[in-house]
């Protein structure tokens, strides 16, 4: 591997498995999310479970049509970031009524950022499995639904077979029905991770005094999040492209845990008032 892919692939796996700010946010947020979430209505889990399955299916089939004939109007990530504060904002103003609205309408901005990543590191998106590859980015947001983390590796090769099914029946008869088994499994795993920080999100917007901003910053952030997934997933598999899968992953896992970044320095403590002469009375 030359010099310059060895930098790639470090930066690849700085990427993908250090947290990423709006993670820590979120975890930063933890205590109010948590009393939040006491307060929200019995079923808001199932709505939310619902919204995410809702999202993933809207994206499968935006990606099952192929990603590579749409034409789109935002040209960078930064653009990408102001179109999801836009529905961010409405998400946290409106909260859990704009749950259904909001989250689709994100999630194939999120979609369309990580295409365009994909074809920027050589994917051909007219390639059932390569378009798939950009649904896999999903599940990189946090910890799964028993609250574990898995390397990178290690959760490609628990997607990969209902991967390889969704592209097999892609490529023969593409998407019939939302309702085939493989559609629904394949929502299912992407899920299962997705939606711990869809939940998150949705809590924090919640939180009193907070609601349409912390939406608006947070959507941009996760789609920072996301990006960044993207960068470091298809980075890896055009390495993959060009070193074989088992060298690139040796060489993935022979290097070092990424250093965690550096807390700020907590606040200096207030200037006191100086006690009189002779001490306190």
């Amino acid at each position: 591997m030359t010099p310059e892919d060895a930098r790639l692939l470090a930066e690849a796996r700085r990427r993908l498995e250090s947290e990423s700010f709006a993670v820590k946010l979120v975890r930063k947020l933890g205590q109010p999310i948590e009393q939040a979430m006491k307060m929200l209505p019995r079923g808001v889990e199932g709505a939310i479970s619902a919204a995410t399955a809702k999202a993933l299916t809207k994206a499968l089939r935006v990606a099952a049509t192929g990603l590579e004939k749409r034409k789109w109007l935002l040209d960078s990530d930064f653009s990408y970031k102001v179109a999801v504060g836009v529905t961010g904002a409405v998400g946290g103003a409106f909260s859990l009524p704009a749950l259904a609205i909001e989250l689709p309408a994100t999630t194939l901005l999120m979609l369309r950022s990580v295409a365009e990543i994909a074809q920027e590191h050589g994917e051909d998106l007219s390639d059932p499995e390569a378009r798939l590859s950009c649904l896999e980015v999903f599940s990189m947001g946090g910890p799964d639904r028993s609250g574990h983390n898995r390397n990178y590796y290690a959760l490609r090769a628990a997607l990969q077979q209902s991967v390889n099914e969704a592209a097999r029946h892609l490529a023969s008869e593409g998407l019939r029905s939302e309702s085939a088994n493989w559609v629904v499994r394949l929502v299912q795993v992407i899920a299962g991770r997705f939606e711990v920080i869809v939940t998150e999100k949705v809590a924090a917007t919640l939180v009193p005094v907070i609601g349409a901003a912390t939406g608006a910053t947070l959507n941009t952030l996760f789609m920072k999040h996301f990006q960044d997934m993207a960068r470091g997933h298809f980075t890896l598999r055009q390495l993959e492209r060009r070193y074989g899968l088992e060298t690139v992953r040796a060489a993935y896992e022979g290097l070092a845990p990424p250093a965690p970044p550096a807390l700020p320095p907590p606040p200096p403590p207030p200037d006191l008032p100086a006690l009189p002469a002779g001490g306190p009375k």
